[in-house]
C-alpha cells in the first residue's frame, strides 16, 4: 500500500463528504501502522493550507462499543483550530456540512500544561493538565453503514469532525478529580428525550488512562509529535456514538463531578 496514493484519496473525500467503500477493503492488508502514514500525509497537506493542530483525539476507548463496531483497540487523530468550537456559556451551534455521517459523543477533555509522562500514575498526569472540560466531538465515516476496521480508522485521522470544549474547569478546582473521574455519569439528550447514558469507567477505566494510553503509543510512533504544552487531548466516547441533523438539539448534563453539561444546535 503507497500511503501517498490513499492520502490523496483521503483529501478528496475529506473535502467533499463522500462515502467510498472501506480502505481495508481496497487495500488488503492495510495495517494501523499505514493508516496512520497516510494519515500524517493528510495532516501536511492541511497544515500546508494553513490549518493549525491544537490537539488530538482519541477514540475507541470505550471498550463497551468494541464488539459491536468490530474495533478492538483505541486509536489517535489530530484537532485543528478548523474543527474545534469553543462554547459561550455552554452553548454551541455546530454546522455539520462537509461531515459524512456525523455522529455525537460525550466525552472528558483535558488541556496540557505540559508534556505528560509515560506513566498509568494519575498524580503524575493530572501535574501536567492545566484544566478539565466536558466536550462533545462530532465524528464522522466516510464508509458506508460505518463499517471500519482498526486501519480505516488510523487512516481517516481517528474519524474526527469537530470538537465542541465546554467550560474550562481548574485541576486546583476539583482536588479528587482522578477519583471522580471514573465514577462520573453522563447523560445524553435529544431534544428532551434521554438517548444515552455513560460513566467515566467505559473509556479505559478513566479518561486519565485514556491519556496514558495516548502517551504510550505515541511514544511507539517517532514520525508522530509527542504531545506537548496547550495542546487539548479529548479522551474519548463516555456513552454511545448517535447520528446527528441540521436542525436538532442535544444536550448533556453530568451527575458525580462538578462539570456542566452543553446545549447543542446543529446546523
Amino acid at each position: 500500500m503507497d500511503a501517498t496514493t490513499l492520502a490523496h484519496e483521503l483529501v478528496g473525500i475529506q473535502e467533499s463528504a463522500h462515502l467510498v467503500p472501506p480502505f481495508s477493503v481496497r487495500h488488503p492488508g492495510l495495517t494501523a501502522e499505514q493508516g496512520y502514514a497516510a494519515a500524517r500525509k493528510l495532516h501536511a497537506h492541511r497544515c500546508a493550507r494553513g490549518w493549525q493542530p491544537v490537539g488530538r483525539k482519541i477514540g475507541f476507548t470505550n471498550r463497551t462499543l468494541w464488539q459491536r463496531y468490530g474495533v478492538h483497540e483505541p486509536m489517535w487523530g489530530t484537532v485543528y483550530d478548523h474543527t474545534i468550537i469553543f462554547s459561550e456559556r455552554n452553548r454551541a451551534t455546530v454546522p455539520l456540512a462537509g461531515l459524512a455521517q456525523p455522529r455525537i459523543e460525550p466525552e472528558i477533555c483535558f488541556k496540557l500544561k505540559s508534556a505528560p509522562p509515560r506513566s498509568g500514575d494519575p498524580q503524575a498526569l493530572l501535574a501536567a493538565i492545566e484544566w478539565v472540560a466536558h466536550s462533545v466531538e462530532i465524528v464522522q465515516c466516510h464508509h458506508p453503514e460505518w463499517k471500519v476496521t482498526i486501519a480505516d480508522c488510523t487512516t481517516d485521522n481517528g474519524l474526527h469532525g469537530r470538537l465542541v470544549v465546554g467550560a474550562p474547569v481548574q485541576i486546583r478546582e476539583i482536588p479528587d478529580l482522578a477519583s471522580l473521574l471514573p465514577l462520573l455519569k453522563v447523560t445524553l439528550k435529544k431534544e428532551n428525550e434521554v438517548k444515552d447514558q455513560g460513566v467515566g469507567a467505559n473509556v479505559l477505566g478513566s479518561p486519565l488512562a485514556s491519556l496514558a494510553f495516548l502517551v504510550e503509543v505515541l511514544a511507539q510512533q517517532p514520525e508522530s509529535p509527542p504531545l506537548a504544552a496547550g495542546e487539548i487531548i479529548t479522551t474519548g466516547v463516555l456513552t454511545d456514538a448517535h447520528p446527528v441533523k441540521p436542525g436538532e438539539k442535544w444536550s448533556t448534563s453530568f451527575e458525580g463531578i462538578s462539570l456542566p453539561g452543553m446545549e447543542i444546535d446543529f446546523q
